[in-house]
């Protein structure tokens, strides 16, 4: 009977002396737990090195081996192998000569990929061996690269305008609008808007900005908080891919003057993903900012949001309290939501009546009333709080507070037996507090009300594949306010295939926490400068934005550069004037 990969690597590891029994029990108990496969197990366990791996399973399989890191792939090869079927079976081809199809595989003792790709594509197969993180690695470079020429394809097949005339602005938004609406329905139109939302979902993009220029239309993703221009199409298409996205979103089609706003579902690689949708009207044409809300990679645990210790005890006991007011400050796209909701889940909601106002509602949770907020019809923030407060609430959760009027009752709502959750844009948490104050809210209100203000930013994380080590120079010392002279080993990505080069993969929450303690208390009711709060609440022990990315710097999970990138410590900071 023929061996099976797990069973030949482990049998060739042991032959060789390269792996002990117990280290493999130790290894398979973790395949056990976690799953995944057993090479990449040994390898993060430090058990084998990864190319002694693949250099004695060619050995012993007769297989030769390849380095795809090295190897440049066809794009016309991969029309062969749908990339579903390249993810399922963990194979590429790399070459045709002929009747015969070279695919490197993860696992070439799988013959019924073999069979199956042999039955598909009407060729020969041979494979050769390949490490399943190279393979995984081509697979996402690419597959990117011809869904690319697949929206290139696409708008090839749209003609461009040949007839040019001369016509007066009114009768030029008539035609238009006639034109736009015949060429919505037509299929490349609608083929080119579907490949720019998957390719947004698939590349893990917070956002999809669609730009219009002077002769061409401009494609870009935000991807872990950084904008990368993806794509461009030719200028002609604009109005027909706006409207088409317009019509999605059940918005007017025909008004180009006005901005608009509005929001779809779609079921798209195997999952369910929102789109909030921005329309502006510029002075080339309508620009698109489209937000994507992937709820399959939304992680509302706050065990996981990456938050540092005392922040964690922090807000821990802020929301245990039976009263009063947490604020969650940071700029638009700081993962200030989802805070809240990972806050609002550390609450028992069979115990308590818990009602949220929102707008839009991002993630529906079991147990909690979620209300979306519509200014356009009188259900404000303000107004739907009062009428929350006739629901015997608990607990209330408002999406932002934007004017004296939200704030005023909010505040009020936090006095009266009721713990409240919403967030605020000013920038440190110290200045949540002063932002009120110029609200035109009592400083007394607000130094009884509230129990907790945050602040936090969303940081890129070094990628681990291409993570390495590196000595912090003088010059950044002195700008982070390092006054060690020794040696400072930090780390950086240099960039890889799998993080597209950038050395950055995911992102992760920093996070600073002020507890309204009695001295605190008092500063607020004198009106106390920005600075003079902040001061005493690093007295009394407050981690900073700054101080907690430079911890996390230090355990090799972020870079100094983008700690530098969202934070401002005190050394960056203008002389005071007393």
């Amino acid at each position: 009977m023929s061996l099976s990969l797990k069973e030949a690597v482990t049998k060739a590891l042991l032959k060789k002396g390269l792996l002990t029994e117990a280290k493999l029990k130790e290894a398979l108990k973790v395949q056990e737990q976690k799953g995944g496969d057993l090479r990449d197990i040994l390898v993060e366990l430090g058990f084998a090195d990864r190319e002694d791996i693949i250099s004695i399973l060619s050995k012993e399989l007769g297989i030769p081996p390849i380095s795809l890191a090295r190897f440049k792939i066809d794009p016309s090869l991969l029309k062969l192998i749908p990339k579903r079927l390249a993810k399922n079976y963990h194979i590429i081809p790399i070459s045709k000569i002929e009747d015969v199809l070279t695919v490197a595989m993860g696992d070439p003792l799988n013959i019924f990929a073999l069979d199956y790709i042999a039955s598909s594509t009407g060729l020969k197969i041979v494979p050769v061996l390949a490490s399943a993180k190279d393979i995984e690695t081509a697979i996402n470079e690419y597959y990117e690269e011809q869904a690319y020429e697949e929206i290139e394809n696409i708008v090839s097949q749209i003609s461009s305008p040949t007839d040019l005339e001369i016509i007066d602005e009114e009768r030029q938004e008539t035609l238009d609008t006639v034109k736009i609406i015949r060429s919505v329905t037509e299929a490349p139109v609608v083929k080119l808007a579907n490949q720019l939302l998957s390719e947004a979902v698939r590349v893990r993009a917070s956002d999809l900005l669609i730009e219009p220029f002077e002769k061409l239309t401009g494609i870009r993703y935000r991807v872990d908080g950084v904008l990368k221009p993806v794509q461009n199409f030719p200028r002609h298409l604009h109005s027909a891919v706006v409207s088409r996205f317009k019509v999605m979103s059940n918005l007017n089609i025909a008004e180009q003057r006005l901005p608009q706003d509005g929001r779809f579902k779609l079921k798209m690689l195997g999952k369910e993903v929102d789109f909030r949708i921005s329309i502006l009207p510029s002075s080339l044409g309508e620009k698109v900012a489209l937000r994507v809300l992937d709820k399959t990679t939304a992680m509302l645990n706050i065990e996981k949001l990456g938050f540092g210790e005392k922040a964690m005890v922090d807000l821990r006991a802020a929301v245990a309290r039976p009263h009063g007011m947490i604020l969650v400050c940071g700029p638009t796209g700081s993962g200030k939501t989802t805070t809240l909701y990972s806050l609002l889940k550390l609450i028992p909601s069979a115990e308590k009546n818990i009602v949220t106002v929102e707008d839009p509602i991002e993630y529906q949770l079991e147990g909690l009333n979620q209300v979306t907020a519509r200014p356009d019809l009188g259900l404000t923030f303000a107004s739907a709080l009062r009428s929350i407060l006739r629901q015997d609430p608990d607990v209330i959760m408002i999406g932002e507070i934007r004017d004296f009027e939200t704030a005023d009752i909010s505040i009020k709502s936090a006095l009266t037996g009721h713990l409240l959750l919403t967030t605020v844009h000013t920038t440190t948490a110290t200045g949540a507090l002063v932002r009120l104050i110029n609200m035109g809210i009592e400083p007394f209100l607000i130094s009884s009300s509230i129990v907790l203000t945050s602040a936090q930013r969303l940081v890129r994380k070094i990628c681990p594949e291409c993570k390495e080590p590196y000595e912090l120079d003088e010059y950044l010392k002195t700008k982070l306010g390092i006054m060690d002279k020794g040696k400072l080993t930090l780390f950086r990505g240099k960039g890889c295939k799998n993080c597209l080069n950038t050395g950055y993969k995911g992102r992760i929450a920093l996070i600073e926490t002020l507890i309204i303690t009695p001295v605190i208390r008092r500063l607020i009711a004198e009106k106390a400068q920005e600075y003079t709060i902040r001061d005493e609440a690093r007295r009394g022990g407050m981690v900073t934005l700054r101080d907690d990315g430079m911890e996390k710097a230090k355990q090799g999970i972020i870079t100094v550069q983008e700690v530098l990138r969202v934070t401002v410590g005190e050394q960056d900071l203008e002389t005071r004037v007393v």
